[in-house]
Formats: C-alpha cells, sequence, structure tokens
C-alpha cells in the first residue's frame, strides 16, 4: 500500500502509521521522516521479501492490518485557515501499489455531526474480534504461549470460534473483571512529571524505551500495554516530537476526580507549546470524551475563551459552570469519574526543562 503525503504549506501535518498491535512503525509529516516535505510511503506485509523501488520511504509490517491516524493543524481557527486545511486534507492518498501508476479516487467521509460510537465493550464479543484477528495475523514467537491458552476457548488458527453458553458467560465475566482492573490500575499508573504536582506522563517509562513495543531482553510487559491502550491510542515513534501529553486522577488536595464537584485548573502564561494547548476530559469507565456532553475540549485557538489580564487562563470542569464562565467550562456528569489530557502541539524547550509548570485541578466549594 501506498501513504502519499504532500508537502506542507500553512496547515501543519502529524501523524503515524501502527502495525495492528499499535505499535508505531513510522511517524509522517513534520515530525516524521518527510520532515514536512511529503513523501510516499509504501507499507510493506510480513511475507514481503523483495526490493523496495525507489522513491518510497518503505514501512515494514510485522502484521497485515494496520492504521493510520493523522491530524492536519490549522494555522488559526479564522474560515480561510481551516479553508486551506481541508484543502490540504484531501490531498491525502492512500491505494495499493498496483494502481501507482493510476491512482483511484480518494474518499473523504465528513463526520461532523454524526456519533461515531468507538467505545470498546468488555464483554463476550471482545473474544469474537480476538479469534478473527488470531485467523488473519501471522503469529509472532512472543505470542506462542498465549497461542497455548486460547485453544483451550476454542480460539486457533484455521478454527471457526463456536463457543456454548456457559463459555460465552464466563467469557463475559472475564472481560467485565479485566475492565474493573484496567480503571484501578490506570490511576496509579503514570509517572509524574512534576514531582510536586499531580500530573503524570499517561504510561510507564518502558513504553518511550521499547518504542511501545512492550518488549525487552528480559520480559514482554502485556499488563502495562493492557492498560495503556485502555486510556489512549495510537502513539507516536518519536514520543514528544509533535504532540505531548499529561494527565491526572486527582485534584490539589489529592482527592480523586469526581464528576459532582467543580474544579479550576489555572492555567499559567506562556504555555511552551509552539502550535496551540488544549485541555480534554474523558469518562473514567470508558476512557472516551463523555457521552452526550456539549463541550469535550477547550484549546488555544477559542478566541472565546476568557484570557486574564497576566497571560494566565482558569478553565472549570464540573456539572454546571460558575457564573459568567461558560466560555472557559467543560461539562462533567454527577456521580462519574474522569479524567483529563492536557495536550502540547508543537511541544517547547520550558516543558522538557520543567521551567514551565502546569497547576494542579483546585475543587471549588
Amino acid at each position: 500500500m501506498v501513504l502519499d503525503i504532500p508537502p506542507a504549506r500553512e496547515a501543519a501535518l502529524f501523524g503515524t502509521v501502527l502495525d495492528a498491535w499499535q505499535v508505531p512503525l513510522v511517524d509522517v509529516g513534520g515530525a516524521g521522516e518527510d520532515q514536512g516535505k511529503g513523501g510516499k510511503y509504501l507499507l510493506l506485509p510480513p511475507d514481503y521479501k523483495g526490493q523496495v523501488p525507489a522513491g518510497y520511504i518503505p514501512v515494514p509490517s510485522k502484521t497485515y492490518n494496520g492504521f493510520v491516524a493523522l491530524r492536519v493543524i490549522t494555522k488559526t481557527e479564522k474560515p480561510e485557515d481551516i479553508r486551506d486545511a481541508i484543502a490540504y486534507l484531501k490531498q491525502l492518498k492512500s491505494y495499493p501499489f498496483s494502481k501507482e501508476n493510476s491512482p483511484p479516487e480518494q474518499r473523504f467521509i465528513d463526520m461532523a455531526d454524526t456519533l461515531w460510537d468507538g467505545i470498546v465493550r468488555f464483554d463476550a464479543s471482545y473474544y469474537t474480534s480476538l479469534a478473527r484477528m488470531v485467523n488473519e495475523e501471522p503469529v509472532q514467537p512472543r505470542d506462542l504461549e498465549i497461542m497455548g491458552m486460547l485453544r483451550l476457548l476454542g480460539i486457533e488458527k484455521g478454527a471457526e470460534f463456536k463457543p456454548d453458553t456457559a463459555t460465552l458467560a464466563t467469557l463475559s465475566a472475564a472481560a467485565q473483571e479485566t475492565h474493573a482492573w484496567f480503571m484501578d490500575k490506570l490511576v496509579t499508573f503514570g509517572v509524574k512529571f512534576w514531582p510536586d504536582r499531580g500530573w503524570d506522563i499517561p504510561a510507564p517509562p518502558i513504553a518511550a524505551r521499547t518504542l511501545f513495543t512492550w518488549e525487552t531482553p528480559e520480559y514482554f510487559d502485556v499488563d502495562a500495554r493492557g492498560i495503556a491502550f485502555f486510556s489512549f491510542y495510537a502513539p507516536p515513534k518519536k514520543l514528544g516530537a509533535a504532540t505531548f501529553y499529561l494527565g491526572t486522577f486527582f485534584d490539589a488536595g489529592g482527592q480523586r476526580l469526581s464528576g459532582e464537584n467543580t474544579y479550576r485548573l489555572r492555567v499559567p502564561a506562556d504555555v511552551p507549546a509552539k502550535q496551540f494547548w488544549s485541555l480534554n476530559i474523558y469518562d473514567l469507565e470508558t476512557a472516551s470524551f463523555i457521552r452526550d456532553a456539549k463541550r469535550i475540549g477547550i484549546d488555544s485557538y477559542d478566541q472565546k475563551m476568557k484570557r486574564n489580564a497576566d497571560g494566565t487562563v482558569d478553565l472549570y470542569v464540573g456539572p454546571q459552570p460558575p457564573a459568567g464562565q461558560e466560555a472557559n467550562w467543560l461539562p462533567t456528569v454527577a456521580g462519574r469519574g474522569w479524567f483529563p489530557f492536557f495536550r502540547f502541539y508543537g511541544p517547547e524547550k520550558p516543558l522538557f526543562d520543567k521551567s514551565w509548570k502546569l497547576s494542579d485541578f483546585e475543587k471549588m466549594q
């Protein structure tokens, strides 16, 4: 397959090609292999033994399935810059290498105002998907032990998965138990970014150290991989090059964030993000945006957001906005846990040398 990335102009692009295990294979765009100059990435399957034609960036994969996650970043949110970004993304192409001489017309689906439910189901349907992937993908050496265990469930290559009623009930209960375990472990999973703040890097050091393969010469960290991908997906190949996220589950008093309370987050001036920054909040149970929320994020592009005279910004999260703060407010649901990701797009040096610090959430009375 060919992934044809046009040169960046006014709009910026970043993204990653990943295999079926969400191992990042290559970054694309300004922080990627093409460095914003554009290029043709050639995605190669596990059994490919041929030569790579000249003029392509080869991307070998250990799996047949995979996906590409891309973000086009506008210069501003002015109508002309948004139009420019849309025109740029419509130059992106993906097609079989066999169609290189006459690439097919590309299909773009506008999902605005359409509910796309991608929430993971923690029930027996997971094992149906697993059985399909087992049949579609090659078995890697690290998978051999678990493949032996899966046979006890009726999941093996070349076999149809037909669990009986009792097995389905057991599998459903196991999925629910795993869901509860993920939610519990996620809260203490990350690594503190600043010793005196509650913000975490939302993955342990093994993630960046192994480039999200989770493999070391001594062990394969299947638990860390599971917890991590419960809360996020599509990690980059080069962590911190194009974007950087921080998360937390606690307020300044060390108490868990909960939907019935209202919190204030004071964002210091001069956020070290060359392109923009944003605060997005997620439901703890689904690790997805809060369903039916009127708003799921605030970013520095927003001209309606109130700024303080000293350059700081006060953001509010809770079931109701404080008086006069609707433009700076994100809604939560009483009785449900939530967590934020503070995102830096184009992160800059003051973030990594830690001369700039993000405040903790303060619970309001």
